[in-house]
């Protein structure tokens, strides 16, 4: 393997040498100090011992220890110099994504209490994809204000997150990144392949696939339920390179995961494996002072954005990766996606850009297989960080794939220049386009013009919500024909409240069993990452903030060049003009009231998708176990 180089964040050049690490077993390497073992804290720099070991305030340190003792622990564990490890669970009966964190918890704690550590598990708020409404992002940024608070209010030395269903693994590191205490992440594992009639199903994938056959008439009510509920066999989360699964290999890759965690299904052995070597990891982890402010640099974001394109990731990946930076102070834009990710090839064979599922990804080597072949071609940064102890070139060059159907060599991807495009103009400052779902249909009719290629232009139909949608989308008065493009609006963060997948619109039944199966669709909502639609979707500002969206009408042109990165509105300046003098005085775009007091908080503090919908305000509160100390007794 020949050496790679790649210029970091601040123009510095990394090098790494070409090692192999040979594992015939999950977690053998895993707890092995690199090359340059970091200092270890002593007991007395435990944060915990200021709770249950602080003799300039006897009084409160009973007051601590008396109650923790009263479900079996002793003052020897509470005071004897061990770390104290949080287990962030999210698992739960409301979570059936992450509900084998229930079990898995069990051999966390065992690592932990191996290591020398003791382990307190807690819960936290459920984020169910396919069950909370509206949406489940509008509880991420709930999830993360909770666990906050939990992990600095508490006395714990490091914590272990427990993640898997989309943003669990978002909330979690976003937590941890405000905190900035020692953390490592494990998810839970994909779900085993789905099977029907002898074809893969993968979770979410199979559902728009599903939903033409039916608007076709190819199959009725019965047969879809069938078909989609084939897709979830087992215990995990989405088996496709879905949400789920996108944002915890941008964990691993990332750094804060152990290396080839992220893809082992949840029913394999290697899970639990993988769960034992995570609680051990966590121990050391506390004793080298290491924290995400040591692991979250610049150079971890950019291999993520690097990983995201080769692995065909979600395009809900830049709204929670964007979250995670600014809360722990590394700018990062919609236009770093772009500039960092757009020109990587796809180098993973898996739905819904691909044909495979989770299984044979983790069997073809997962994660550590595609970082490899990233690192041979000089794409990432190779000296950053990880959760252990070693850089990204310890842990993954040299690993090797043994199927070349799933994982493609650097030289011979599924698809070149595979990233998303950050599109911007009169509709919008920023939307997202995932381009490795583009399709032949998708290109031959929309992008193939030799006299205007990689652009198109098209009426647009405007639908109000999904409601609308659902609504209005067959009715035969709209004219909706092959070259019609679909606009949702009022499915962002302000405006659904939470930002909802409602983006990827199907054409009408007619035009479906015509042959036409996609239509351009753009919204200021999102999609899900199972989702194979090259939708521009994330659109900021949201018609609800003031977006172009909110002027469009039915009829009207817009045109989308991919070469120039635009979206505009093909109107004359002083008719839009006209049209936003007439918002604002209408009270600008309306949308439903708010439910419940939590909807109301948000829509009056979140941001835009593109700046990653965290709350306003809460980039101020960066490391704050380190810039504010513990907090103050409570007595």
């Amino acid at each position: 393997m020949r050496a790679a180089v790649l210029p970091s964040c601040t123009g510095r050049v990394h090098r790494f040498p070409g090692t192999v690490l040979d594992k015939n077993e999950f977690g053998k390497d895993d707890l092995a100090m690199a090359q340059t073992p970091r200092p270890r804290i002593d007991a007395s720099r435990l944060r915990s011992r200021l709770w249950f070991d602080n003799p300039d305030n006897p009084g409160m340190t009973a007051l601590y220890l008396e109650r923790y003792l009263n479900f079996g622990l002793t003052v020897q564990e509470l005071r004897g110099g061990k770390p104290l490890i949080g287990i962030a669970q999210t698992g739960s009966d409301l979570s059936p994504c992450n509900r084998h964190h229930l079990e898995l918890a069990k051999r966390v704690r065992e690592g932990i209490t191996a290591a020398g550590g003791v382990a307190f598990e807690f819960p936290c708020h459920p984020i169910q994809e396919t069950g909370k409404r509206p949406t489940a992002s509008l509880d991420r940024n709930l999830a993360y204000l909770s666990l906050v608070e939990v992990l600095y209010g508490y006395p714990l030395d490091g914590v272990v997150l427990l993640t898997g269903c989309d943003k669990t693994m978002p909330a979690c590191l976003m937590a941890a990144a405000t905190v900035n205490i020692p953390t490592i992440s494990l998810n839970v594992g994909p779900m085993l392949n789905g099977w029907s009639r002898g074809e893969r199903t993968g979770s979410g994938t199979v559902v728009w696939k599903a939903r033409e056959r039916h608007a076709a008439g190819d199959i009725d009510y019965q047969q879809f339920l069938d078909i989609v509920a084939s897709s979830a066999p087992s215990t995990g989360h989405c088996n496709t390179m879905g949400t789920a699964s996108t944002m915890n290999a941008l964990a691993e890759a990332l750094g804060m995961a152990l290396p080839g965690s992220a893809a082992i299904p949840a029913p394999y052995r290697e899970r639990g494996q993988a769960a034992y070597a995570t609680g051990q990891r966590i121990v050391e982890m506390v004793w080298e002072d290491l924290k995400p402010s040591d692991i979250l640099t610049c150079e971890a974001f950019e291999n993520a954005i690097v990983a995201n394109t080769a692995i065909g990731g979600s395009t809900n990946a830049p709204i929670h990766i964007n979250a995670i930076a600014k809360l722990i102070g590394v700018p990062l834009s919609c236009d770093d996606w772009e500039r960092v990710g757009y020109d990587i090839p796809l180098l993973v064979n898996m739905q819904p850009a691909g044909q495979y599922l989770g299984e044979e990804y983790f069997r073809a080597g997962g994660l550590p297989a595609v970082m490899s072949e990233l690192l041979e071609a000089g794409k990432l940064h190779a000296d950053a960080l990880t959760c252990n102890g070693r850089t990204v070139a310890e842990n993954c060059a040299g690993a090797q794939t043994w199927d070349r159907d799933v994982i493609k060599p650097y030289g011979e991807p599924l698809r070149e220049r595979a990233g998303f495009l950050n599109l911007k103009g009169s509709l919008f400052d920023s939307a997202i386009m995932k381009t490795s779902v583009i399709s032949r249909e998708f290109y031959d009719r929309y992008l193939a013009n030799p006299e205007d290629p990689y652009a198109f232009e098209g009426r647009v139909v405007v639908f109000d919500g999904p409601e609308d949608y659902h609504h209005r989308i067959d009715d035969a008065s709209l004219e909706i024909d092959e070259h019609t493009i679909l606009i949702m609006r009022g499915a962002g963060p302000i405006g659904y409240p939470g930002a909802a997948e409602v983006v990827n619109m199907q054409p009408p039944g007619e035009l479906i069993r015509k042959g036409v199966l996609s239509l351009p669709c753009i919204g200021d909502g999102r999609q899900s990452g199972t989702s194979g639609t090259p939708s521009i979707l994330n659109a900021s500002p949201e018609a609800a903030a003031g977006g172009g969206l909110a002027l469009l009408q039915n009829g009207d042109r817009v045109r989308i060049d991919l070469n120039k990165r635009t979206a505009d509105i093909l109107l004359p300046e002083e008719e839009i003009r006209r049209r936003r003098d007439d918002l604002n005085a209408r009270g600008g775009y309306p949308y439903p009231a708010s439910q419940t007091p939590w909807q109301a908080i948000q829509r009056a503090m979140v941001d835009q998708l593109s700046e990653g919908m965290i709350l306003k305000g809460s980039e101020a509160f960066q490391r704050i176990a380190q810039t504010h100390g513990v907090p103050r007794d409570n007595h």
